[in-house]
């Protein structure tokens, strides 16, 4: 095996876990795009899933880093335990097999061993946006990386809107990610970024159980306000959130940050007071004070 890199906890891959709404009608399969890899083949990959070859733990397991027999560098997630049946785990594998876009983490290999669930997708060598503007998540004192230039940080921009309009508009069927957030954007190299960590069961064939569930996703400091306040989910809660990862590469605050004072602690509450300012100090002065104050009066639009 190669050299384990660093630890990364960044949104890696898909989450695959028991849906809320179970469509009565039979699972249809269709193919599945990418090869199955067996379970002995994981373990010489992981060195055994080694503590060496953990690189973290991302949603719903840990992550382990490998070399596949294409030579490509994998991360393998070792899924937890679920109740949810076989047949509609590997139809969901199906799904996310066939979709092909460069700014979405692309799914590499699966195994399906008894109780046993592995995902197998491509290795972020830059670690998530999240660990690049505020440090690695989870790690206590952890420090940012190297500080982005405004052309990267439109280029990540870009490529998240990109994988972003792939998944509601390209995919079949559309795809609702309904966890958007700097941590599972993914950074490659040339600052390609790619979107992680969508929740595989909550695209359900039932459109209204999909739209209307009850039960808490997403992240704190992302959520929509219609989300918020009724549960419904749509495209354009995933744009929300979208929206708030742009005001982190704008501003380089978190979403939420508990040691600012009240009234700051929320990123996009604190921007709308940027109405009653002049300029942000947190954006450079050679950024025109018109350019400002337009990109603060879209975000005070109400939303459609």
């Amino acid at each position: 095996m190669a050299n384990t890199p660093a630890s990364n906890t960044g949104g890696y891959g898909y989450k695959a876990r028991e849906a809320v709404t179970r469509d009565p009608r039979p699972v249809t399969i269709q193919p599945i795009a990418i090869p199955a890899i067996t379970v002995d083949e994981l373990k010489e990959m992981t060195d055994n899933f080694s503590m060496k070859s953990l690189i973290g733990e991302g949603s719903y397991g840990r992550v382990y880093y490998g070399i596949l027999k294409s030579g490509k560098a994998a991360a393998i997630k070792k899924l937890d335990s679920s109740k949810q049946p076989e047949q509609e785990f590997l139809a969901q594998v199906s799904m996310v097999s066939r979709l092909k876009d460069e700014n979405v983490v692309q799914l590499l290999g699966y195994c399906v061993d008894g109780s046993l669930r592995f995902l197998a997708y491509e290795y972020a060598s830059n670690g998530s946006l999240h660990d690049r503007l505020h440090g690695k998540k989870g790690v206590k004192g952890a420090q940012p990386g190297p500080v982005l230039s405004w052309t990267q940080r439109v280029k990540i921009a870009y490529g998240a809107a990109k994988g972003l309009e792939y998944l509601h508009k390209k995919a079949h069927p559309h795809i609702i990610h309904r966890d958007i957030k700097s941590s599972n954007l993914l950074l490659f190299d040339d600052d390609v970024a790619k979107i992680a960590d969508f929740d595989l069961s909550n695209q359900a064939p039932d459109a209204t159980a999909r739209l209307h569930s009850t039960r808490v996703l997403g992240t704190f400091g992302y959520h929509a306000p219609e989300y918020a306040m009724t549960g419904t989910l749509s495209s354009k809660s995933d744009v929300y959130s979208f929206g708030v990862i742009l005001l982190e590469l704008l501003t380089g605050r978190k979403p939420v940050d508990h040691t600012l004072p009240r009234g700051q602690q929320s990123l996009v509450t604190w921007v709308l007071l940027l109405f009653n300012i002049s300029y942000s100090p947190y954006l450079h002065n050679n950024i025109c004070f018109t350019c400002n104050i337009t990109i603060v009066d879209c975000i005070g639009q109400p939303q459609n």
